[in-house]
């Protein structure tokens, strides 16, 4: 590796290590509902949440009530999604009309997008809808990551309590987390995306003509190839910029194109490289710090942190 190419990686390091800090402690506030910044703006919209919810947010659980809170909503998530999957031939927001998509791959879809681990056997531009991009995959990034978030502040606040067998509440946890730590993030973090010139639109596919015609081979129904003249080029649009900062911030990795952040409408600058880049490794950072702050020993989450730039070396 050259020299150039060190020098980035340190950089990049050095970015994510200033990040840790004041990320873990808005996190550990968050969390531990302590006062922060965005009370004034979002405690209102918590407590209407609760309040049509039936929350009451002052009861925290046991772990298998956590647990339990946890699958269900997971299980009636991945749900939705199976539905709108299915039957986003008759929703909105489908200029191309694409159809419904088949069962076997709209169950895997559903289940890896409501497990985090968002793998993609399809072409999303050719089969998934723009109200299946938002109300379907994008939704799971944000309530994928918010469970996988609440979840590692459990195991957090199980190391630090002693004398209680209560973790918290997962639907409060989960509320704030979305409403507090990646809505906001989201919002500023599209705001940039789009500046640097990641597309957000409803427009129907842009069809242009080729500089350069291509002669390709193509293979017939029958078996059989032929040779075809490509003049004209098909180019996906959409909502990408919503969905593209929730994939980077929540390490979803479920992109809207099926180049992922190789395509230039995810991915258009150097910059927004860069930028993608830092949230992918800005929460995990920022929780090394929240451990230590909420464990009493920062030494703990500093240590934990070291460990994570290492195996990433």
């Amino acid at each position: 590796m050259t020299a150039n190419g060190w020098f980035q990686i340190l950089f990049y390091l050095l970015v994510i290590l200033l990040l840790t800090k004041p990320i873990g402690v808005f996190m550990t506030r968050v969390f531990n509902r302590e006062k922060t910044f965005l009370d004034a703006l979002l405690r209102p919209v918590e407590k209407l949440v609760y309040r049509l919810t039936g929350v009451d947010e002052h009861r925290e659980m046991r772990w298998t009530e956590y647990t339990i809170a946890m699958l269900l909503f997971s299980g009636v998530s991945m749900a939705l999604l199976y539905l709108i999957e299915r039957t986003q031939k008759w929703l909105p927001f489908n200029p191309q009309k694409l159809p419904n998509v088949e069962p076997g791959l709209a169950f895997g879809t559903a289940a890896s997008f409501t497990t985090n681990t968002n793998w993609q056997s399809y072409v999303p531009e050719t089969t998934m809808s723009y109200f299946t991009q938002m109300a379907g995959l994008a939704y799971h990034n944000f309530v994928s990551a918010a469970v996988g978030m609440v979840l590692a502040i459990v195991v957090i606040r199980g190391i630090a309590r002693r004398e209680t067998d209560k973790l918290g509440n997962f639907w409060v946890d989960t509320t704030r987390c979305l409403l507090w730590v990646l809505l906001p993030f989201c919002l500023v973090g599209s705001m940039v995306l789009v500046s640097q010139g990641v597309i957000q639109n409803f427009k129907p596919y842009a069809t242009v003509e080729l500089l350069e015609p291509q002669t390709v081979q193509v293979t017939n129904a029958d078996g059989k190839s032929s040779t075809q003249r490509v003049t004209q080029q098909v180019i996906a649009q959409g909502p990408v910029a919503s969905q593209e900062v929730i994939k980077e911030l929540g390490t979803n990795g479920g992109g809207f194109f099926n180049a992922n952040s190789a395509h230039p409408f995810e991915n258009p600058t150097p910059l927004s490289n860069f930028f993608e880049l830092v949230l992918i490794f800005a929460i995990p950072s920022g929780l090394t710090y929240t451990l230590g702050r909420v464990t009493g020993s920062e030494r703990h989450g500093w240590a934990v942190w070291a460990a994570m730039a290492f195996l990433f070396l």
